[in-house]
């Protein structure tokens, strides 16, 4: 069951009436949109059963579920976006182009690299050290992606939320 709270509402004459909201009413929880989804949702179909399967799972998650999160991009995602095919980058940029942009700092930059210097990840992906620092320096609740093995990969979250929690520590 989830949170709630009462919110006062003035009534005629005086009375004073209370409505029950839920707290998941009142705050979608945050995620951060990385460019993997976008390109599995805006591609077209694939002949391979494995990216097809991932292309059609993108497409009923966004249907059914986008709805239920307050959504984020950072400038990162429009940049990876923009690149490739002029038309495919045109079908990325319409689906994204509504949703609030989250900034690439020097936070972010300096947090990216400490992960690409103690998670096991290589030099080459410190596109998907950004990626996981701007989420993370920005409270993202969640990091949708199908980079499976420098993003969404088990030990490569963990470290993310100790180094992390070193770091805001270590600053404070």
């Amino acid at each position: 069951m989830g949170s709630s709270c009462l919110d006062k509402i003035s009534g005629t004459n005086g009375v004073c009436e209370y409505v029950l909201v839920s707290y998941s009413e009142i705050m979608k929880p945050t995620l951060y949109l990385e460019t993997s989804v976008i390109s599995y949702l805006t591609a077209r179909p694939s002949r391979d059963l494995i990216v097809a399967a991932h292309q059609q799972i993108t497409h009923d998650w966004w249907d059914k579920y986008l709805k239920r999160y307050e959504v984020f991009i950072s400038g990162l995602v429009l940049i990876e976006s923009r690149q490739g095919d002029t038309d495919a980058a045109q079908r990325r940029l319409m689906y994204i182009e509504d949703f609030p942009l989250l900034d690439v700092t020097t936070e972010v930059e300096a947090l990216a690299e400490v992960y690409i210097k103690n998670i096991p990840l290589p030099e080459r992906a410190y596109r998907d050290a950004i990626h996981l620092a701007v989420a993370s320096l920005n409270g993202m609740d969640y990091i949708v992606t199908w980079n499976c093995k420098h993003i969404a990969h088990g030990e490569v979250r963990k470290a993310c939320c100790e180094l992390t929690i070193s770091e805001v520590l270590m600053a404070s």
